[in-house]
């Protein structure tokens, strides 16, 4: 038995707020920066600059004048309930998921900006 199996089971029952939040605190306690490390980490240290972004964070820079329409929009597109998709827009700006396909990413800004949002690309 690992001596994270414990600290791992307890991250499969955060939700995506209490994991946005674990994120925070270890990149204030420890200077790092995660999106950093998804985007230039790898086998080598550095992606080659020429390579194409396969994988984006989608992150909400504002919920606009529409917030409820905002809002539906996050829960069914990352099956969140209505509880953590609000505290997701309320606390825009914030990250709404790391690790998104180009397609899906594109997807999402498209919906959220249609709905009145603002969305980053990173």
């Amino acid at each position: 038995m690992s001596k994270f199996d414990a600290f791992l089971k307890d991250l499969e029952g955060a939700s995506v707020l209490e994991l946005n939040e674990l994120v925070k605190s270890i990149e204030e306690k420890f200077g790092v920066s995660a999106a950093a490390v998804a985007v230039g980490g790898g086998a080598s240290g550095a992606a080659p600059a020429a390579e194409e972004q396969s994988t984006y964070t989608v992150v909400l820079a504002s919920a606009g004048e529409q917030k409820i329409a905002v809002m539906k929009i996050v829960k069914e597109t990352l099956g969140l309930g209505l509880k953590d998709a609000k505290d997701l827009v309320d606390a825009a700006p914030g990250t709404l998921k790391a690790g998104m396909k180009k397609e899906e990413a594109n997807d999402l800004k498209k919906k959220i900006e249609e709905a009145g949002g603002k969305i980053e690309l990173k």
